[in-house]
């Protein structure tokens, strides 16, 4: 193992222990409940979707050669947030089997809008154009409908739609642990087990499909994966913006483009980068915290920036 990934390895180990102790003592009798029902529970679940996030981001940008491409590009995020918001300016119940109907209906959008980019993905006519377009499609036509949503709802639901929208980790007990986990560990090992394919497939199509890789299943199991893992994410915690996107630019610079680190470095490091966002959330004002969608919109908008200015020098 080289210096680069062991130094990688050290410093998101040291980003995770500390995110842990971020912000207000912890002192009192409270402390343990504190630590472990508040703190280590919400360090869990950031870790899983940054994670989840990030090795998404890095699988996509492969899949669709665009170092651009996010899990948006299928329109998970724009059909998690139509789901979201139906559930909430409907007045739908407000749990459905002990799980909040907010969070059904956003896995449910996000999870048909990928599923039918992933069906155009599996077509083995469909060019990666064709996908894009699909994909840019189907997000204007849920972010359309919500749009005739938000015009029927109620202030109390745009509201509660727009807190959701910032995306939140606060967490009491596991909970969110248990939601998260089976999709993250599955979508993973589907990913990870493709890390061969992959690589054929950065070489282009045709040395991939000289190398007996069949692109348009590749393709859509790639899509079809990630996109569970994520609308899982998404919905239980809300968009959180860039970390699917920076995420495996930073990996890259560190380790280089090899798909065999990439994809599992990038789980690391994201799982790192978005506890340090949610610390950082936390502590930067005091007696308050901010959404952790917009501390990741705010590192990664800047960050983008000047390693696109890096690549062009």
């Amino acid at each position: 193992m080289s210096r680069r990934v062991l130094g990688v390895l050290g410093v998101s180990l040291a980003i995770v222990v500390g995110s842990l102790f971020a912000g207000p003592a912890l002192e009192g009798e409270h402390a343990p409940f504190v630590l472990w029902q508040l703190r280590v529970p919400r360090l869990l679940v950031g870790m899983l979707v940054g994670a989840m996030l990030s090795l998404a981001g890095a699988s996509f940008q492969i899949v669709f050669n665009n170092p651009l491409a996010t899990p948006s590009t299928v329109g998970t995020l724009a059909g998690a947030t139509l789901g979201a918001l139906a559930a909430l300016a409907f007045g739908i119940e407000p749990e459905v089997a002990g799980l909040p109907i907010t969070t059904l209906a956003a896995f449910a959008g996000a999870l048909s809008a990928s599923l039918l980019v992933a069906a155009v993905a599996s077509s083995g006519r469909a060019r990666m154009g064709d996908v894009l377009l699909a994909g840019i499609a189907v997000s204007l036509a849920a972010s359309a409908i919500a749009t005739g949503v938000q015009y029927v709802a109620d202030s109390r639901a745009l509201f509660a739609a727009s807190r959701w929208s910032l995306g939140q980790l606060p967490q009491v007990g596991y909970r969110g642990v248990g939601v998260l986990s089976p999709a993250v560990v599955l979508t993973s090992a589907v990913l990870l087990g493709q890390t061969r394919a992959l690589g054929s497939l950065v070489l282009g199509e045709d040395a991939a499909h000289a190398q007996g890789v069949h692109v348009p299943r590749l393709r859509a199991l790639v899509l079809g994966a990630a996109s569970l893992g994520v609308a899982t994410c998404v919905a239980w915690c809300g968009p959180i913006a860039f970390v699917g996107l920076i995420v495996p630019h930073l990996v890259r610079l560190a380790v280089g483009p090899g798909v065999r680190l990439l994809l599992p470095m990038s789980m690391v490091v994201g799982a790192a980068f978005l506890a340090f966002c949610d610390a950082l959330a936390r502590s930067i004002v005091p007696g308050r915290e901010l959404p952790v969608g917009v501390l990741t919109a705010a590192l990664g908008a800047p960050a983008l920036i000047l390693l696109m200015a890096r690549q062009r020098a």
